[in-house]
């Protein structure tokens, strides 16, 4: 500090000696003892950044750059122009243009496992994520329940001076912790990152999300006929970061974004829709091939790497009838527009980046799926929810429903066909990680200021728990011994750093295991070996995972996997096998199960309700996730008790789900209505109506399922006194979705919001 700044400071202390002495004699206190208290003070108190008590900030490497890391969602090697790919993304394009695009990435062939591997840096089975959440067992590698020994990119970025956030999809949180009373320590806000902007769970309706700001329940402006969720996220994305930098612009940021394009739903803004629209009208092969010689000519596979053959059970193109052609061009139509338009939001965020002059030193890793296309859907889906009501969505079912997709009116994904083209030139798809279809996706590495050969291409063998340790390496953090007294284990990933510069280094990462769903595969030096795909993936899967056969292919000769050679080296294969084994014990791969199915039930996990049959809700803003609310079965009843300030009153009084799947207890112009809407048809909606409006004052409406001398039996009662029933043949669970009290179904747009009266208490019984 300067003397000219310590004799100032001196002197506004005595004069506010002279002011607490004078406060002091005000309060009774004698002019010694306040005396004697100011002249303890016999030196200034410090000034400016060199502070004594007050704690000191942390502050990243000098130089460290800010990060954006992005993670798409179920994208496909081939999607994007950048890789062939018959969908323009001019944003993901600019970035491969001024860094760097790697052709032999691959993640775990899942969404929460290739998630929890990125933001730990360690495999997905040594975090207990095997698969996803909702499919957790009690087992060490299958707990969703990422440990204390794993911190997160958030958590060592933030204790090394950066600002974190998160926007879009969070998918790793055990089910029995999504609940509005948490516990919250593995939610984005306990993980390290300082805010969160998104949705937990495997998707989100674009038109109608499920929002959470940091651990509150968020809805949507719903006046706002233009509302998409990629666009509010993007503006949230800006306010983060113009606050960030008006807070403190010398800070590195580190933003982690997880869009949910292109997971279904598939939806996007018609406009973006209209710009595809005849766009894929050659149909799923030609657009294989299409694919497949734009990738040649770029140089992002070899010149004499070969087309793995078309999935088995896949209708050649030219075989469908006009109509259904129509249909499923127009699907592909939307999922391209869903993805067109998150890259076009995306450029909003770098153009700031850029006007704030922070984009030079900024490390942008974009990593275009978090495994491959999905193969969910063999003929597409407009309700994905359906599935879950034991419907079989069909062409003739799809076809008088064309317009409906990609609006709020669907909730499905593409065909089978379109799905596995996105993986050209590999075999397969999501889920199957003996295949690298299922496997590989396109990532584009961009740091103007380091690297330096713009648009270059790069080969080595990489995986998604190399991401850590790359930004761990690029930022000059080494990764802690320990967090919070918690001794971390061993980081699995190898920093990426070396091939910035060196296109032709040698992988480092010489060996990889793969697991999910039972499905196996073990990477060696080129080699690969992996379990044949002996199921269907768009279909139940009922096989014993250790009866599969094993392949082997030599990937150094055979890029696209498409050459089963284990009768001709038997030895390697045995070497592989070997070494799977090895790592299957070391990372906690055991028990194998294929059915995932099976492994939704409830059972398996603990349970995130207390084991009560009764429980009282009151009106409020919470939400209630669908597994932490009781649920539907042949023997439930949900009481509410209201007071009704006249005979027209309309509102909602408990839902649950959304117009996809779920139900609703609600008044309307003072009738009393349950509405049992199991899979958003008409042919399993059941409607119950009051027989007249009620009056003013103290009334029970109570909704109820029980058992029949043949099924079920739904009935709607007031004061006692039964209004309707109607007979179902069972129970179809509301898997989706979020219950409430007093407040419409979360896509409910067009009647009251909220109930006008008196909600007393919802009490609900559930045997």
């Amino acid at each position: 500090m300067s003397y000219s700044r310590k004799m100032a400071s001196k002197a506004a202390w005595r004069g506010a000696s002279r002011l607490i002495i004078a406060a002091c004699a005000g309060l009774g206190l004698s002019a010694a003892m306040a005396q004697q208290g100011a002249n303890s003070q016999q030196a200034s108190p410090p000034v400016g950044p060199d502070w004594t008590y007050y704690p000191q900030p942390t502050k990243a490497p000098k130089g460290a750059p800010n990060i954006i890391l992005v993670l798409m969602d179920d994208v496909g090697f081939s999607a994007s122009t950048s890789y062939g790919g018959p969908i323009p993304t001019p944003v993901f394009d600019s970035l491969a243009a001024s860094g760097l695009r790697y052709t032999r990435f691959h993640t775990t062939a899942m969404c929460s496992p290739t998630r929890a591997a990125l933001l730990t840096g360690r495999n997905h089975h040594a975090v207990g994520n095997a698969s996803i959440s909702n499919v957790s067992i009690d087992a060490p590698g299958y707990s969703s329940v990422m440990p204390d020994s794993a911190a997160t990119l958030g958590r060592v970025l933030r204790d090394n001076g950066y600002d974190t956030s998160w926007f879009g999809k969070n998918h790793n949180i055990p089910d029995w912790e999504t609940g509005p009373m948490g516990p919250f320590k593995r939610w984005p806000i306990g993980l390290g990152f300082d805010y969160f902007y998104g949705f937990n769970g495997a998707g989100a309706d674009q038109f109608n999300p499920t929002i959470v700001e940091n651990i509150n329940p968020v809805r949507r402006d719903r006046t706002d006929d233009n509302y998409i969720f990629d666009r509010d996220m993007t503006d949230k994305m800006l306010g983060w970061l113009g606050a960030q930098q008006a807070q403190d612009p010398n800070k590195p940021f580190f933003l982690y974004v997880a869009p949910g394009a292109m997971h279904g739903p598939q939806q996007a803004p018609a406009d973006w829709v209209a710009k595809f629209k005849g766009k894929f009208d050659m149909g799923w092969d030609k657009m294989r091939d299409q694919i497949f010689a734009r990738q040649k000519a770029m140089g992002i596979i070899p010149k004499d790497a070969r087309m793995a053959p078309p999935l088995p059970g896949v209708p050649r193109w030219d075989s469908l009838p006009a109509d259904q052609k129509a249909l499923y061009a127009h699907m592909m139509e939307v999922a391209a527009a869903q993805l067109a338009f998150f890259d076009n939001q995306l450029g909003r965020v770098i153009e700031r980046v850029r006007q704030d002059g922070e984009l030079d030193n900024t490390l942008v890793i974009f990593i275009n799926g978090d495994n491959g296309a999905a193969l969910h859907n063999m003929y597409g889906s407009i309700n994905a929810y359906s599935q879950f009501a034991g419907i079989k969505e069909t062409p003739e079912t799809l076809l008088p429903q064309k317009d409906k997709f990609g609006t709020e009116e669907s909730f499905g994904n593409y065909p089978v066909g379109w799905g596995y083209a996105l993986n050209t030139p590999y075999p397969w798809g999501k889920t199957v990680a003996s295949q690298l279809g299922g496997l590989r996706v396109g990532m584009v590495v961009s740091w103007p200021d380091k690297i330096k050969d713009k648009g270059g291409i790069r080969t080595q063998f990489s995986h998604v728990i190399d991401i850590a340790p790359t930004i761990y390496d690029v930022v000059g953090i080494t990764p802690p011994a320990t967090v919070d007294g918690v001794a971390q284990q061993p980081i699995d990933g190898i920093s990426m750093k070396y091939s910035f510069d060196a296109p032709k280094a040698p992988s480092q990462r010489r060996e990889q295991y793969f697991e999910m769903l039972g499905s196996r595969g073990y990477y060696k030096d080129g080699w690969f070996a992996g379990t044949e795909v002996n199921w269907e993936p768009w279909g139940p899967n009922k096989t014993d995972p250790t009866k599969a056969g094993w392949e082997l292919y030599n990937l150094n000769e055979d890029w696209s996997q498409t050459r089963n050679v284990a009768a001709q080296y038997p030895d390697k294969l045995a070497e592989l096998k070997a070494d799977f084994e090895a790592a299957a014990q070391k990372f906690h791969v055991y028990p194998l199960s294929a059915d995932f199915f099976e492994r939704l039930n409830y059972k398996y996990r603990p349970n995130a309700l207390a084991p009560e049959r009764t429980r009282t809700y009151y009106t409020s803003d919470i939400r209630y996730p669908a597994v932490t609310f009781p649920e539907l079965n042949p023997n439930w009843t949900a009481e509410a008790r209201v007071k009704l300030s006249g005979s027209a009153v309309s509102g909602p009084i408990l839902t649950q789900g959304a117009k996809f799947a779920g139900y609703t207890l609600a008044m309307e112009n003072g009738v009393p209505v349950f509405t049992y809407n199991p899979s958003g048809r008409a042919q399993e909606r059941k409607v119950l109506r009051g027989t007249q409006a009620l009056g003013a004052g103290d009334h029970v409406i109570t909704a109820q399922i029980a058992p029949a001398s043949e099924g079920l039996t739904i009935s709607l009662l007031v004061d006692g006194k039964s209004q309707a029933t109607a007979s179902i043949p069972r129970v179809i669970k509301i898997v989706t979705g979020e219950a409430m009290i007093g407040h419409a179904l979360i896509d409910d747009r067009t009647g009251p919001l909220n109930f006008p009266d008196t909600i007393e208490k919802v009490t609900i019984t559930s045997y």
